[in-house]
């Protein structure tokens, strides 16, 4: 008997941050579909960051997915949130595209940070990510992330030390290991 797929059921683990992640469907370009489209969706979804969670420490939104690294008490009602931002996005865009019935999301999922290695490095996979994907040559010069505000904040110097210390090229390798 074949069953419907099902998101994993998220468990609040106790642990406050959290990179969550969500996709388009097929990676489809939908958010990207359009400049103004990537500026209204990346500003609704930050309220929505900022309205349930404590903090948003890194961000990055690209034309066919987002990352997010959070600090959160109820990550559930988080995922939630933004299940609804999701709907909501998905009503309009069909609307606009006049395709009633697509898929446009994926789930947003959340990883737990394991340590205080794992959530620097994720910190800096967010903002390297539209140059991993070939979008710009430097963090800086995408504008739909924090990378600019996380570079003022802490120095190109010291941005600089941490990415030598934290580096991304094995992200999420050895994560779950129970001594990391």
């Amino acid at each position: 008997m074949q069953r419907p797929l099902h998101s994993p059921r998220h468990v609040d683990s106790g642990q406050r941050h959290y990179l969550i992640t969500a996709t388009c469907f097929e990676h489809s370009v939908h958010i990207g579909y359009s400049l103004e489209r990537m500026n209204a969706f990346t500003e609704e979804w930050l309220q929505c960051l900022e309205a349930n969670s404590m903090r948003v420490a890194a961000w990055v939104v690209l034309p066919n997915h987002y990352h997010a690294l959070v600090a959160s008490n109820e990550v559930v009602v988080l995922l939630q949130a933004l299940g609804r931002l999701h709907g909501r996005t998905s009503f309009e865009w069909n609307g606009l595209e006049q395709t009633r019935g697509r898929q446009v999301w994926c789930n947003a999922v959340e990883t737990v940070m394991k340590s205080s290695d794992h959530h620097a490095a994720t910190l800096n996979y967010i903002h390297h990510n539209p140059v991993k994907h070939d979008y710009v040559l430097k963090w800086t010069d995408w504008p739909w992330s924090s990378a600019t505000e996380y570079l003022s904040e802490v120095g190109r110097d010291e941005a600089e030390r941490l990415w030598k210390l934290h580096p991304i090229e094995r992200y999420g390798a050895g994560w779950d290991d129970p001594e990391h």
